[in-house]
């Protein structure tokens, strides 16, 4: 795979230095684009024409453990990985810096070049528009989808407690944020619900680059699964649970 643009590389930013982090953040927000720039599409995702490589990472002692897993629909077409040292501790906001400098090493090392590439981690729901699935989609200049668990920031544009299965409500900025307030950022998605299960609990989807909002969310839909988190990030997930084992 090509390499990552050296401007925006996490390890070229003393881990000490937070004002410089969130500066090299705010000249990622300005280079990366959330409008549709690609020709992928969601049918193209569930065809097998679209490379997905979901991205996750785990923390084993003082290591950052990165793993990627690259699916051609539902076949598994590659695998990498990286370890690296914890450069810093998790701040939030700033966690690229953190876990930035082994996924760029993971990806860097594919044999095959992604189309998409899928985080755990934030896109433009971010206090300056720059999560990881942003810094590293601009890095490569790869379309990017930032999926979290938890809500940064930003605020529901409606109630979230009654999702029901496959429903989603827009995610507005903030003032916590740098974007302009009413901007649809990404989204709360009802991936899954279990049985027995009276709890509502979505995932937050939002782009990271070369994709709007409401893009990003129909990617993550096409990407299937049969868990809460989509079938790239849930392999990847697994991988690097293999990877903390064997470590």
């Amino acid at each position: 795979m090509r390499l990552a643009a050296e401007r925006f590389r996490p390890e070229n930013v003393d881990s000490t230095d937070h004002e410089a982090m969130k500066r090299m953040q705010t000249a990622i927000a300005e280079a990366a684009i959330f409008d549709d720039a690609s020709a992928i599409t969601p049918e193209s995702i569930r065809r097998g024409e679209t490379l997905v490589a979901g991205i996750d990472q785990s923390f084993p002692g003082d290591r950052a453990v990165s793993a990627v897993v690259v699916l051609r629909g539902a076949e598994v077409i590659a695998r990498a990985s990286a370890v690296k040292p914890q450069s810093m501790p998790y701040v939030p906001g700033l966690l690229a810096f953190r876990e930035g400098p082994p996924i760029l090493a993971a990806l860097e090392s594919l044999d095959v070049e992604p189309d998409l590439l899928v985080f755990d981690g934030s896109g433009r729901i971010h206090y300056r528009e720059a999560g990881i699935a942003t810094h590293a989609g601009v890095c490569f200049d790869i379309p990017s989808i930032g999926i979290t668990k938890n809500l940064l920031c930003g605020r529901p544009t409606a109630p979230i407690d009654e999702l029901a299965v496959g429903e989603a409500v827009p995610i507005e900025a903030d003032d916590s944020m740098c974007s302009p307030n009413g901007t649809v950022v990404g989204y709360a998605y009802q991936s899954r619900q279990y049985p027995n299960s009276n709890r509502i609990n979505p995932i937050y989807v939002s782009p990271g680059h070369r994709l709007s909002a409401e893009t990003a969310l129909e990617f993550v839909k096409a990407c299937g699964g049969e868990y809460k988190l989509p079938r790239p990030i849930r392999l990847a997930d697994r991988y690097a649970d293999e990877l903390e084992s064997a470590a």
